[in-house]
């Protein structure tokens, strides 16, 4: 039995919750969280598929270089509403300097 994660390209546009800024759609993948702020919704059980009821704030709270994202970095959020944390990968377009910023983990977003 082979455990294979399902995904659902949801590329839609938004207002970012914590910033208030206009996000535009990626257009190679599902738009995860803001580029400006990287905060974001917790609203996917499997990524893309808007089906998780909680709909809490996710807070980026570090973030790590990721050799298998290609220069990439994952993104580690925690849910202000259930406290679940969760990982998504970095998009093209976000703030560098905020990701270099929270790997270090005197800088990470308590």
């Amino acid at each position: 039995m082979t455990n294979t994660k399902k995904f659902s390209k949801n590329d839609g546009g938004f207002i970012c919750v914590n910033c208030k800024k206009e996000v535009k759609p990626l257009k190679y993948t599902s738009r995860n969280h803001c580029p400006h702020c990287l905060f974001s919704l917790h609203l996917d059980i499997n990524p893309g598929d808007r089906k998780n009821l909680c709909g809490g704030i996710l807070k980026p709270v570090m973030s790590e270089p990721s050799p298998a994202l290609a220069k990439g970095y994952a993104i580690i959020f925690e849910c202000e509403k259930c406290g679940k944390k969760t990982k998504n990968k970095s998009a093209i377009d976000d703030n560098k300097n905020l990701l270099i910023k929270l790997t270090n983990p005197e800088n990470c977003i308590k």
